[in-house]
């Protein structure tokens, strides 16, 4: 699959990056929120808090750096070149960071005004980005995983998009709707569709070219994102027709398939040839033990779904699923994706003797080593929070809210180097 990747068509550094700047930022705003809030974080997931903390990770976090990321991997891993990507990026970032702002504050304030604001940017938003990505990948055939994997996160991102617009039209406008089944639907579309499905499909190539893992066997790797599309299809005919065993069978079928590509990713590692593991490695071993216990207790809630009401349960849920587990994928991704763009941009100006600096010293793995150990720190105080939200909600909330910060503080430090190892090229 490495083969598969074509470097000069590389996007400009401009249209990625200007999304991966911006999104630690909204990781400290929900240690804000924690902070602020309190136990009333914890106490529902349906509480107007939990609910704007929620949307500040997945909108405001998860779901910047995974459409940055796509716009560079498109052309790279498939070679399915959007149009103008500077233009689209320059529409769908603001678009998507003003949209996530005005998304959790309307939930804060149960304003019907600001939930109708936040449908129209992020529908907008992500319409111009769904429509520039669809026409750009589907015109590709199908030759890798990744390359369907791509396609089915884009088909994904769409069911959850025009799900959660219609959930802010129905919150705003007071519709008679049932909005906690189609709320666990649109979760689902959107953490095992659009973020596991894309998750996989980068995993394929990355792990083992940054890693330096055995590839992923072919067989699985075709058919994990078909097994999970099929999961989250019948799990909205189960909701279309009100079956709850269909829904049960569904969630199993999403926990299963999760965890059979967890297992394979750690016998990946087990086995990569670099002895001393660095931020990456360490990002993604947390992920996949958190992601491991969040599978495990999906399923144990889809065969015994009064766990689900148990006191705790979907606060530990949630930070393992979104923080521990997604969000730590991602921001191990970020650690190897950010300096490797940036000495990649720099490489047209190397000269003889006088070659470009090396990635770690664009973005020094120390400073993401001491980093993720901040961030173990805040996520073990966010799962005991759930547990004792009265006495560890607000320092949980300060914990997320520094390792958020010296993220974006690292990845800001990279772009200060890019730009001045560029400056000091050119002049040279």
């Amino acid at each position: 699959m490495q083969a598969l990747l074509s470097y000069d068509q590389s996007p400009p550094l401009s249209a990625p990056l200007r999304f991966f700047l911006t999104a630690p930022l909204f990781l400290v705003l929900a240690g804000t929120l924690a902070v602020l809030e309190g136990e009333a974080l914890f106490a529902s997931r349906w509480t107007p808090a939990a609910l704007a903390a929620t949307h500040l990770v997945t909108a405001g976090f998860m779901l910047q750096i995974m459409v940055g990321a796509l716009i560079q991997i498109l052309p790279v891993l498939a070679g399915a070149n959007l149009a103008r990507p500077r233009l689209i990026a320059g529409i769908v970032h603001p678009g998507l960071a003003l949209g996530a702002l005005t998304l959790a504050f309307g939930f804060l304030q149960s304003a019907p005004g600001w939930l109708h604001a936040a449908g129209v940017l992020l529908g907008a938003s992500l319409a111009v980005f769904i429509g520039a990505a669809g026409l750009a990948i589907f015109r590709v055939p199908s030759t890798s995983p990744s390359i369907r994997g791509l396609k089915l996160s884009v088909i994904a991102l769409a069911v959850t998009a025009a799900s959660g617009l219609f959930m802010l039209l129905a919150l705003a406008g007071g519709w008679a709707v049932p909005l906690m089944p189609l709320a666990d639907l649109h979760a689902a579309w959107g953490l095992g569709g659009w973020a596991g499905i894309l998750l996989a499909a980068v995993a394929y190539v990355v792990v083992p070219m940054f890693q330096l893992t055995p590839g992923y066997p072919a067989k699985p790797a075709w058919r994990f994102p078909l097994l999970l599309m099929a999961a989250l299809l019948l799990w909205s005919l189960a909701w279309a027709v009100s079956a709850e065993i269909l829904q049960r069978l569904a969630q199993a079928a999403l926990a299963v398939g999760g965890l059979l590509f967890v297992g394979q990713t750690m016998k990946l590692q087990a086995a990569r040839r670099r002895a001393r593991p660095d931020s990456t490695f360490r990002y993604w071993q947390g992920a996949l033990y958190a992601s491991l216990l969040a599978l495990l207790m999906l399923l144990a809630s889809a065969v015994h779904p009064p766990l689900a009401g148990v006191p705790a349960w979907m606060g530990v849920f949630g930070v393992l699923i979104l923080l521990a587990g997604l969000s730590a994928f991602i921001i191990g991704m970020l650690y190897k994706i950010v300096p490797f763009l940036l000495w990649l941009h720099l490489q047209p100006l190397a000269r003889p003797g006088k070659p470009v600096p090396p990635m770690n010293k664009l973005l020094a793995d120390k400073d993401g080593l001491g980093q993720w150990r901040l961030y173990l720190a805040a996520l073990l105080l966010a799962v005991a929070a759930a547990i004792r939200p009265d006495w560890l909600a607000v320092p949980a909330g300060l914990c997320l809210m520094a390792t958020a910060g010296w993220l974006w503080w690292n990845l800001a430090v990279g772009a200060r180097n890019y730009r001045r190892a560029r400056l000091a090229a050119v002049s040279a």
